[in-house]
């Protein structure tokens, strides 16, 4: 199933763009590197967020423009941990740094599939939280929902560094995510469990998509 909206102008040779989405803490890194074992070229969005929003990018400028010093260093330079405690407790602030994130990502993200294409890569696959609301779904044959059970989801975020609470703020300001975005993946992969479930759950989702190149 192509991804709703989708219109990359399909030709013979063209690798399979595999969109990779789901909520905090329920893989999707893992479940990209496992298919770049498979020879798929993986576009972290979240990596292009990062060097959109350095110092002397014009995205870093404007978010200090928008949101003051609450968020400089006294190097003068963006507090990415200040910057998330705000965003991830106000919807409303999350929709204001993505307004000046996401146009400045997507150009980046189609010179860099169009880079991956011209190198001959086999499939490429694009890592982003908000694959659908940055408009990146569009650019994918498939979409693909990496999901867990809250109980799991939230002891991983807490493994990768975050305390409870601030686990908990992260978690919620994504409430809604999965249930919203089921109706347009193409396959849902749930990485509940043992590694090796989740990983052959992944290679048989990459064999079903191959198939049908």
């Amino acid at each position: 199933m192509r991804a709703a909206g989708v219109d990359r102008g399909s030709k013979p040779g063209r690798p399979l763009v595999i969109g990779l989405t789901g909520p905090i803490g329920c893989g999707k890194s893992t479940v990209a590197g496992w298919l770049a074992e498979r020879g798929a070229t993986v576009i972290d969005a979240d990596d292009i967020a990062r060097a959109v929003t350095a110092p002397g990018e014009p995205a870093h400028d404007e978010i200090l423009a928008r949101f003051g010093d609450v968020v400089r260093t006294r190097d003068g330079i963006v507090d990415r941990a200040g910057l998330a405690r705000i965003v991830f407790s106000d919807p409303r602030r999350l929709a204001e740094l993505e307004s000046i994130v996401h146009p400045a990502v997507r150009p980046r993200i189609l010179a860099s599939i169009e880079a991956a294409a011209a190198a001959g890569a086999p499939a490429i696959v694009v890592e982003a939280i908000k694959l659908v609301e940055g408009g990146l779904a569009r650019l994918c044959d498939e979409v693909w929902l990496v999901v867990c059970t809250s109980t799991v989801q939230r002891q991983r975020v807490i493994d990768r560094g975050a305390d409870a609470a601030d686990a908990d703020r992260r978690i919620a300001g994504q409430v809604g995510m999965e249930a919203r975005l089921r109706p347009i993946a193409t396959r849902v992969v749930d990485t509940t469990g043992p590694l090796a479930d989740a990983r052959a759950r992944v290679a048989s989702a990459w064999d079903a998509a191959v198939s049908t190149r």
